[in-house]
């Protein structure tokens, strides 16, 4: 089986096998093609709207080529499917048939069967690539994971990155490997059982390799602002190309590298007043392109935007599948660590947003957000709780720390695994960070490899971001904070895989495989009949009740008592005990004590 996205633009080998390159540079009246191995700039005809093409038999599979500007610049196609020597180098053309899938019986998992695993490719194991992350995959088979959440891999400039510095999203990074090296990654996850998502940035590019403000100034606008600079034009006059580039990017992932669905990043910085919202047209023209396929769209959003997660009559999304829920983590983080700076201070001690992330998904439901200063969210008890993603720790919330602590270095064990207790059968969707199973003690530390033009600017911004912190007061203390730039803070963050087999981490490895066998065998079938949250009820600080109510009858319960003190005032369980982590005893839950029941009516 072979398959290839027929994309607009880009290099698209053709059935005769010439090549053709078509690339949009509305500002430039002309544009050439060098070509390795051609004497001399092959010029590209332009069309109208801005678009230039060249149909060759000089070029083939492996050719390496730029795009000329008038001005002498040589840059990459925008549209790149492969990047041999990083963001500054010429582009390569691939052929996509080349790739003999054999997973052509794979349509994917139902949503209400996903336990994810957040994973950075680069990190995951010694050796950093595609190749060697299907080691690991049948430790996660194992475990009870059913799909991945890998990280960005769009190219970046320098050999290692999180992510969301990529200039060329069509092109896997060539420092964890070639394009088939990636589906081979995912063929043996589906061979396996496991779904694959891939995090994709559509908010902006990276400050280093991105040509196009030199190819195509109109892919840009001043009308809006962003954190990184000028906006993307999705709404202008010129935008039509723009949109096209975004969506075939979604069309040409989830096609020709059969993954399971995306994640988009950071969609409230997305900037688009047009009619229909780019989100929209993307959410529309994924789910008429896969009638036949289970294909899962996940979102990052800070505005809680609950619209965006609306069902059709039969249960199904109308558009995209579920978001990250920020509330759930910082409800749990804060129960466990007591912190309260920043953005955790309007979750501390408040165990009403606590009952009300666990049973309706968004904490803030359009309430005023003291530390933001506006209102925050939309209402979300009548969506499914699967509509939502709940964790304890990921990239974020671990690497945006000064020192990248896993929560099991920043709270108390029992506390820790309450909270996994918590997570793991909630009928949110689950999601573990790499190496969160048996509680990996290395660090997840921000990490980058700009060049000197930018480098001396992202450490000293790095510490500069904790000088308002109390704890960064002192200007030594900030200096500790690892160097981004350093090979010395990659190394560090990545997983130690040897210790998974010792104590005490062999320990909650198997405490993990047998919570999320629990969920598989009884929580997870019965998720389709659970079409909207629960009712919470707040028993005291830390301490709360949950019960769903499953069509046709039936409930699962939830008793947690996520503090340090015992606490009075639990009723009796709900039908048959399914987990407890920790001590009940009448009407008494203990500190750190998580009960889960259920009843089938």
């Amino acid at each position: 089986m072979r398959r290839v996205h027929a994309m607009p633009f880009g290099a698209q080998i053709l059935a005769d096998g010439a090549v053709r390159f078509r690339v949009w540079a509305p500002d430039h009246a002309a544009i050439a093609l060098a070509l390795d191995g051609a004497a001399a700039p092959l010029p590209l005809a332009r069309e109208e709207g801005g678009w230039h093409t060249l149909v060759t038999r000089t070029a083939r599979a492996g050719s390496r080529y730029r795009f000329v500007l008038p001005d002498g610049l040589h840059v990459p196609d925008p549209a790149s499917r492969h990047q041999p020597v990083d963001v500054h180098g010429p582009s390569e053309v691939i052929d996509p048939r080349a790739h003999p899938w054999r997973d052509g019986a794979w349509r994917g998992r139902p949503w209400h069967e996903a336990v994810l695993y957040e994973l950075h490719v680069g990190t995951f194991t010694p050796g950093g690539t595609f190749r060697s992350a299907i080691e690991r995959l049948d430790h996660l088979a194992a475990l009870g994971i059913t799909a991945l959440q890998i990280m960005p891999v769009a190219d970046f400039p320098g050999r290692r990155n999180w992510g969301y510095d990529g200039v060329l999203p069509f092109a896997p990074d060539a420092a964890y490997g070639r394009p088939e090296d990636f589906k081979a990654l995912i063929e043996a996850a589906h061979a396996r059982g496991l779904m694959v998502l891939l995090d994709v940035v559509y908010n902006h590019f990276g400050p280093d390799g991105n040509y196009l403000h030199a190819l195509a100034p109109s892919f840009f606008t001043d009308r809006h602002a962003t954190p990184w600079g000028a906006a993307i034009n999705l709404d202008g006059a010129d935008s039509g190309p723009v949109r096209a580039f975004f969506i075939e990017n979604a069309l040409y992932w989830l096609t020709e590298f059969h993954l399971d669905g995306l994640r988009l990043d950071a969609v409230h910085a997305i900037r688009d007043d047009s009619a229909t919202h780019i989100l929209d047209a993307l959410g529309g023209r994924v789910r008429a392109a896969f009638p036949d396929r289970h294909v899962h769209l996940v979102l990052e959003n800070e505005e809680n935007h609950a619209h965006r997660l609306e069902r059709r009559a039969d249960g199904t999304p109308r558009a995209y599948t579920a978001q990250w829920n920020d509330d759930m983590h910082h409800v749990l983080h804060v129960a466990a660590t007591g912190e309260g700076e920043g953005y955790y201070a309007d979750y501390l001690g408040d165990a009403a947003k606590l009952a009300r992330a666990l049973a309706e998904g968004f904490a803030f439901q359009g309430e005023a957000m003291p530390y933001r200063g506006h209102a925050r969210g939309e209402p979300s008890a009548h969506l499914p709780p699967t509509a939502f993603i709940a964790f304890v720790q990921n990239h974020d919330q671990i690497g945006n720390r000064a020192f990248g602590e896993r929560l099991t270095m920043l709270a108390p064990a029992e506390a820790v695994r309450a909270c996994g207790a918590v997570l793991l059968l909630l009928p949110q969707i689950p999601m573990l960070f790499m190496g969160e199973e048996w509680a990996a003690s290395q660090p997840f530390l921000f990490f980058c490899d700009f060049g000197p033009d930018l480098a001396d600017a992202v450490r000293n911004g790095r510490r500069a971001e904790f000088a308002r912190f109390p704890a960064f007061a002192d200007a030594a203390r900030r200096a500790r904070i690892p160097d981004p730039l350093a090979q010395t803070t990659v190394a560090a963050s990545t997983l130690r895989w040897e210790d998974r087999d010792i104590a005490p981490h062999a320990e909650a490895l198997a405490w993990h495989r047998r919570i999320l066998a629990l969920r598989h065998a009884e929580l997870a079938p019965r998720l389709p009949r659970l079409r909207r949250g629960g009712a919470a009820r707040v028993i005291g600080a830390g301490a709360v009740s949950v019960v769903w109510t499953f069509e046709e009858g039936g409930t699962l319960a939830l008793d947690a008592n996520l503090s340090p003190r015992g606490v009075a005032g639990f009723a009796p369980p709900r039908g048959r005990v399914l987990w407890q982590e920790g001590m009940a005893e009448r009407d008494v839950l203990a500190p750190w004590s998580v009960r889960w029941s259920l009843d089938d009516g």
